[in-house]
């Protein structure tokens, strides 16, 4: 089976791999990396080819520099592609900053700017695949991941699935904090895209997430439960995605982000960049991986540093320093699909009837059952009056965003910008909206 990386030169494109090589089935033969960007693109296929060294039997990887041969004769397509770069997000992030509102990858203005720019690029990608590998299954990496599955959904249909490592290290969190296995728990998780609840976790039938609550010292040994604290979960009676503490927590972290004096986009591009130039001059596949690997521990240290710091500067647990959460997840889906395993995941796919009051097209986050024949939303339990709002809310922003990449519309980009609620006022909506389209 054939399995081509889209943004094959992305940093986390090795933690891939890696787990491709620990896999005793051998579900996938061959790994053709396309990126536009040659240098990256050679870098990773060096640590790749470090991985592979000792390996008795490993993947074979192809660097193809054209899309068409990248896609045609796919079985799988993993898109992780990242429009503007490093840079562009820098722009993303700093832009909302200049107007006193936060400037993030994904959430607010900036996720609404990053989605502007992406998604015509993604489509273009999902009319390429269509034409070349439209019996693939393509599973979306690429942020703003459920604004761009959406897109790409419009050609693709439910061939596009798209995938967050969020949701899962929550379950995964919260299983330990409980001492249960997660692959001996349900749990109940419905949301979109970095906005989402875990709402249920059970165990033989026996509800686990009340005794969790009520119990401080287990709430205080995982990241959400510090991030969000005790009282503040007690009152939700869930456990928030990571990303709902821009929301919940909106002045605190704004002011973390302004006091950090960098944005993640500028750490990320100063990390990344440096560690590319370096990594193209290193002597050898070994000395290229040895500063990957020095560097991804840096980036998985500092993730949500400004919400951390927001909630008393603590440091993340080891547990969650290894990285491999998009990568388990992707592959997962993969095998699940392949071998029809019947394998229950989090995922960003079509909405059916899973929450009536959005739209059957419509891409929300949602336990799923997943087959040979994809995957399949499980029905979950109504939505509280607050989660609904908000989603509703979110999700018109990011259908406007799609709306306003796919037919140029400004009407629908101001309206995307104004209406989201990390954006207090239109006429700063539409001072973001005219700076960005300044800078390009």
């Amino acid at each position: 089976m054939r399995l081509t990386i889209l943004g094959g030169g992305g940093f986390r494109v090795p933690l891939v791999y890696r787990a491709l090589l620990a896999d005793p089935g051998r579900c996938v033969s061959e790994v053709t990396l396309y990126d536009t960007d040659v240098r990256r693109v050679t870098v990773i296929a060096e640590v790749l080819t470090h991985l592979a060294q000792g390996h008795p039997d490993p993947v074979t990887v192809r660097v193809v520099g054209d899309l068409d041969k990248a896609l045609t004769g796919a079985d799988f397509i993993f898109s992780a592609i990242r429009v503007g770069g490093t840079a562009g997000r820098v722009r993303d992030e700093r832009i909302p900053l200049a107007e006193g509102v936060l400037g993030q990858e994904t959430v607010g203005a900036g996720g609404v700017l990053y989605g502007l720019r992406t998604i015509p690029v993604a489509l273009h990608l999902a009319e390429r695949i269509a034409a070349l590998a439209p019996h693939a299954w393509v599973i979306n990496f690429t942020n703003p991941a459920g604004m761009v599955t959406e897109a790409m959904a419009q050609v693709l249909g439910e061939r596009v699935i798209g995938i967050c490592d969020s949701p899962v290290g929550l379950v995964r969190r919260a299983c330990r904090a409980v001492g249960a296995d997660p692959g001996e728990v349900a749990y109940d998780y419905i949301g979109l895209n970095h906005l989402g609840w875990l709402r249920s976790l059970t165990r033989d039938g026996a509800e686990l997430l009340p005794g969790l609550l009520a119990d401080a010292d287990a709430l205080a040994s995982f990241e959400e439960g510090r991030l969000f604290g005790a009282d503040w979960l007690r009152a939700l009676g869930a456990l928030p995605n990571e990303y709902l503490h821009y929301y919940y927590f909106r002045r605190e972290t704004l002011d973390s982000v302004r006091a950090a004096g960098r944005t993640r986009g500028e750490f990320l591009d100063h990390q990344q960049g440096g560690f590319f130039e370096r990594a193209a001059a290193a002597a050898g596949p070994e000395a290229v991986h040895a500063l990957w690997e020095r560097t991804r521990l840096e980036r998985e240290e500092t993730y949500m540093a400004e919400s951390r710091e927001a909630t008393g500067g603590w440091q993340r647990d080891s547990h969650d320093l290894e990285g491999g959460g998009y990568d388990r997840v992707a592959l997962a889906v993969m095998y699940a699909i392949a071998g029809d395993r019947g394998a229950r995941l989090i995922l960003n796919v079509r909405n059916g009837s899973t929450v009536p009051q959005l739209a059957p097209d419509a891409i929300v986050e949602t336990v799923c059952e997943v087959t040979s024949k994809g995957p399949r939303p499980l029905p979950c339990a109504p939505l509280r009056e607050d989660q609904l709002g908000l989603m509703l809310q979110v999700k018109a922003v990011e259908r406007a965003t799609v709306r306003a990449a796919v037919f140029k519309d400004r009407a629908a980009a101001l309206r995307a910008l104004a209406l989201h609620p990390l954006v207090d006022s239109a006429a700063v909506a539409a001072r973001i909206l005219e700076r960005a389209a300044g800078e390009g």
